[in-house]
């Protein structure tokens, strides 16, 4: 009987997992990183305007989550951007939410990911609380046989091996991957898939301290709080102006500022690394590698810079990946010992 693998992403801003795999195909999806706390399952209220959320219920609340969860929202964006994100029901929330819309009820292998910093430090942690049987809820439950926790732009690694064909090629070669997320920076220093641990880590300096400076500089403007993060990140993505109080607010003079941000988490990572003379591939992906791009050109001038399709859910793909083979030789590993049993009984 075939493996169910599955891989799920819960990041600060957006929470990313696998639908599904044809071939080589890996098929993702996302929605954001946001879950609303209800005192009863709110699908119960919503009649015919049933939005495009499910209601997780944990510790005698329910959790609102999904790609219309902004729908549910109050003037309060209900956000966990801290160390702690993995021990918040928030975070629990957000990573049942996806294993329901993965619509099957037992998982083989589940790998999930964590930032380079606090690896060591919570992969243990993450493992046991994504191991077990999940209320989804609406009467469903999903089952985890076993769960892997990865440092996030490993991920990226090996997606980036896998759609070049250069897993073997790159094997005594050392490359970087630089991971730009919503609120941490992560970085990675490897040679072939083996990890440079005291080289790669991560600093808080993602791209919600962009939107935040945009955010204090609009609320300075119009002479009161301005708390529409999502706003300004949809005016980066796609290069618009802002209206606010039916007026044009120009990105275009925050330039600067956007680069002081992003020179400050390249220079962190700089320091980090040291002479990057070994590195023969550096590799962007990430939420926010657009707005890093110039950044880590700049610091990199020697160097091509490689991106991947859909950067986004390229530590997705990489996660998908490395469950299939980690299952793969595992498989390999149980059919030996059950031959060497096997020819040990025959022996005696």
């Amino acid at each position: 009987m075939e493996l169910i693998i599955r891989a799920v992403d819960v990041g600060y801003g957006n929470t990313k997992y696998v639908t599904g795999v044809s071939g080589e195909d890996i098929h993702c999806a996302s929605f954001p990183s946001l879950a609303y706390p209800f005192p009863r399952d709110p699908s119960t209220t919503l009649g015919a305007d049933r939005r495009k959320t499910v209601a997780i219920p944990i510790g005698g609340m329910f959790y609102e989550v999904g790609p219309d969860v902004m729908l549910a929202a109050d003037t309060f964006r209900a956000t966990q951007i801290h160390d702690n994100f993995i021990d918040t029901p928030e975070y629990l929330a957000l990573a049942r939410g996806a294993l329901r819309m993965m619509k099957v009820d037992t998982i083989d292998l589940l790998v999930v990911g964590l930032p380079v910093a606090m690896f060591a430090l919570k992969k243990a942690a993450l493992e046991k609380l994504m191991t077990g049987t999940h209320d989804v809820g609406n009467g469903k439950t999903v089952l985890v046989r076993k769960a892997l926790a990865m440092a996030q732009p490993n991920g990226a690694l090996i997606d980036y091996a896998s759609q070049h064909d250069k897993v073997v090629a790159m094997e005594n070669e050392h490359s970087l991957v630089i991971d730009p997320g919503s609120r941490t920076f992560d970085w990675l220093v490897a040679r072939g898939m083996k990890l440079s641990h005291k080289r790669s880590h991560s600093v808080n300096r993602g791209v919600s301290d962009i939107l935040q400076v945009i955010a204090d500089d609009i609320s300075a403007e119009i002479g009161r709080p301005y708390n529409q993060l999502d706003a300004i990140d949809l005016a980066l993505r796609t290069n618009k102006n802002l209206t606010i109080f039916q007026r044009t607010y120009s990105l275009a003079r925050m330039r600067p500022v956007v680069e002081s941000v992003t020179k400050q988490a390249v220079g962190a990572m700089m320091r980090r690394i040291g002479e990057f003379y070994d590195v023969q591939h550096v590799i962007l992906v990430g939420g926010g590698a657009f707005l890093f791009k110039k950044a880590v050109k700049e610091a990199f001038a020697t160097h091509q810079i490689l991106e991947v399709k859909e950067p986004m859910f390229s530590n997705l793909r990489g996660y998908q990946i490395a469950g299939t083979n980690y299952a793969a030789t595992a498989m390999q590993s149980l059919g030996r010992a059950a031959r060497t049993t096997r020819l040990e009984g025959e022996g005696a």
